[in-house]
């Protein structure tokens, strides 16, 4: 399963990467290493984790990273909520990542299912 970038999965997930990286840019200075970089880190952990998982020896292992990918996303999630919460960015905005967010859930789950045959 080398070649990851082939993956739908993965090119979402990378493009998901880089609108949370545009908008963190409007957080406050304050969030820099906090919510800003937590954001971030949870962001590129999907992409890294379905890439690693890929370049697994089984589909087994491949299946791990793919729930570490998952459970990334559900602390991205929390993280987007909380940004919400303190006004960092509008409720329209939330409503969007959480709509990419479940998308590459519903991906993730499906991709284990095929790997599980």
């Amino acid at each position: 399963m080398n070649e990851y970038k082939k993956l739908r999965i993965w090119q979402e997930s990378v493009n998901l990467v880089k609108e949370i990286y545009l908008i963190t840019k409007s957080f406050p200075s304050e969030e820099k290493y906090g919510l800003t970089n937590q954001l971030r880190r949870s962001a590129v952990s999907v992409p890294s984790n379905i890439a690693e998982g890929a370049g697994r020896n089984t589909k087994g292992e491949f299946k791990n990273f793919l729930g570490n990918a998952n459970g990334s996303l559900f602390e991205l999630e929390t993280q987007l909520i909380i940004s919400r919460d303190l006004n960092y960015i509008e409720k329209k905005s939330l409503e969007l990542f959480l709509s990419k967010i479940e998308v590459l859930q519903k991906m993730i789950y499906n991709l284990i299912k095929t790997l599980s045959k």
